[in-house]
C-alpha cells in the first residue's frame, strides 16, 4: 500500500488494494517524514478503517489530528474494554464522544480545573457496572499517562458508554437518569417503604426502568394484544396499580408521552414485586 494524503505522523490515508475505498492507518510514527506516494510500513499499523462505512468519520478523522497518539490509543482501549466487560456491542458514536472527552479531561486536569458531576450518586446506583468500567477507564489514564482523574470523570465516562449502549445523546442520558431517580422517589413515597438497593426484585425493577425511560424518553413504544392479562393483573394488584399510574401522570406532564396499557402492565408487576418484597422484610 502506499500514501494518498499523510494527515500527521502517526495518520495516513491510503487505499483499498481490493476495494479501492479510501482507508485510514493509525500508528505510531506511520506518517513520519513520508509524503504522497510512498510505500506504507505495515508493520506500523496499528488501527484502520474505512470512513465510508462509518457516519461519523469526519469528527473522528478531526480527532486524529488534533490529539496526542498516546490518547486516541488509551480510548479505543477504553472502548475495547467496556464492550468486553458489558458483553454487547456499542453505538460507533462511543469512538468520537469518549476520544474527545477524554481528551478534554485530560487537558482540565493539568490545568487543575475539576468538573464536578451533579448525577454521580445516581450513576454509581442506576448504572454501577457502567461506573465501574468509568473507573478503570480512570485507572489506566492513571497508569499510561500519568494524569490523575477525579471519581467524577468516572461518572461521565461511565454516562458515555450508557449513551453507546441505548444510542442516545448526553442529553437524554442525563433526562434519563433524572427520571428514573424521580419514578423510583414516586415508588418510595407512595408505599412509605425504604427499598432494599441490594436485591434481586430492585436490580429487576431498574432494569426495567431503564428500558421503560429509554422508550419514553426517545419517543417509542412497547405494544402487545395481551388486554385480558392487563385487566387481570390491574385488579390483582389495585395497589402497584394506582402507583403506576401516578408515574403515567409524571412521564407524561415531563415528556407528554402516553404510556401504553402494555406498559403500565409490566411497570405494576414489577411495582408489585417491591411492594411485596418490602412488606414481607
Amino acid at each position: 500500500m502506499v500514501i494518498v494524503k499523510t494527515v500527521n505522523n502517526n495518520v495516513v490515508i491510503s487505499q483499498n488494494p481490493v476495494s479501492g475505498e479510501e482507508l485510514v492507518l493509525i500508528g505510531r510514527g506511520i506518517g513520519f517524514q513520508k509524503k504522497t506516494g510512498d510505500e506504507i510500513d505495515e508493520s506500523k499499523i496499528q488501527k484502520q478503517f474505512h470512513p465510508a462505512h462509518h457516519k461519523n468519520s469526519d469528527q473522528y478523522m478531526a480527532l486524529l489530528e488534533k490529539i496526542p497518539f498516546e490518547y486516541m490509543r488509551v480510548a479505543d482501549d477504553i472502548i475495547a474494554y467496556a464492550k468486553c466487560s458489558l458483553g454487547k456491542p456499542l453505538d460507533e458514536k462511543i469512538q468520537v464522544s469518549l476520544t474527545d472527552h477524554l481528551a478534554f479531561a485530560i487537558d482540565r486536569a493539568k490545568q487543575g480545573i475539576v468538573f464536578k458531576n451533579a448525577l454521580l450518586w445516581e450513576i454509581k446506583r442506576f448504572y454501577n457496572h457502567e461506573f465501574l468500567i468509568g473507573k478503570e477507564a480512570v485507572a489506566m489514564v492513571r497508569q499510561r499517562l500519568e494524569v490523575e482523574l477525579s471519581e467524577d470523570e468516572a461518572g461521565f465516562f461511565a454516562l458515555h458508554i450508557v449513551n453507546a449502549e441505548l444510542d442516545m445523546d448526553m442529553g437524554k442520558s442525563i433526562q434519563m437518569t433524572g427520571m428514573i431517580e424521580d419514578i423510583i422517589k414516586i415508588v418510595r413515597y407512595h408505599f412509605q417503604i425504604a427499598m432494599n438497593d441490594d436485591s434481586l426484585t430492585y436490580e429487576r425493577f431498574l432494569t426495567h426502568l431503564k428500558f421503560f425511560v429509554q422508550r419514553a424518553v426517545t419517543g417509542r413504544y412497547y405494544r402487545t394484544e395481551d388486554m385480558e392479562l392487563f385487566m387481570m393483573v390491574t385488579k390483582k394488584y389495585p395497589q402497584a396499580y394506582e402507583c403506576a399510574l401516578k408515574i403515567c401522570d409524571y412521564v407524561e406532564q415531563k415528556l407528554h408521552y402516553r404510556i401504553t396499557e402494555e406498559e403500565l402492565l409490566y411497570l405494576t408487576v414489577h411495582i408489585e414485586r417491591i411492594r411485596e418484597q418490602e412488606t414481607i422484610s
